[in-house]
């Protein structure tokens, strides 16, 4: 890049925080289950909406994807600014033991990353428009493989 070139966009605006990356378990069947809708907010989703903007009040945190007041939250992915994963696991694990005592089951990922905190245009954006959140992603479904019902958080 010459001097006076602008960086690129990739560059522009990270810091270090923390990348969330959450998800109900076995979504499908859990609607199925107990003939809940899963095209406006149930008991399990609407909650998870709740839960989720308390949590991203609370830390000054951006979803960068995911709330969904119509429908009710299954997923989300949310960036944290200057905050470390350690710092806000007891949060996660609260919003866990809640979707938890709905009678569902919920995978959260937190990792250090650097964040740009800026929502996404879409789904695939919201999950490889930067390495730290496809790390994530990644350690999401790796965790879901095993069963799901867990709570991960990495610092670097």
């Amino acid at each position: 890049m010459k001097r006076d070139e602008e960086p690129s966009l990739t560059l522009k605006g990270f810091v270090e925080g923390t990348i969330i990356v959450l998800d109900l378990d076995r979504f499908g069947e859990m609607v199925e289950e107990k003939g809940l809708s899963e095209y406006k907010p149930n008991v399990v989703t609407g909650l998870l909406t709740q839960l989720v903007e308390e949590f991203v009040r609370k830390w000054s945190g951006v979803v960068i994807y995911g709330l969904d007041h119509k429908r009710g939250t299954e997923e989300a992915v949310i960036e944290i600014p200057y905050v470390e994963p350690s710092e806000v696991a007891d949060d996660l694990e609260k919003i866990k033991r809640e979707v938890e005592k709905t009678g569902a089951s919920i995978t959260i990922v937190a990792i250090k990353d650097y964040v740009i905190a800026r929502s996404a245009r879409d789904r695939r954006e919201a999950y490889y428009g930067t390495p730290g959140r496809a790390r994530a992603l990644k350690l999401l479904k790796k965790a879901k493989r095993r069963g799901g019902g867990q709570l991960v958080i990495e610092s670097i």
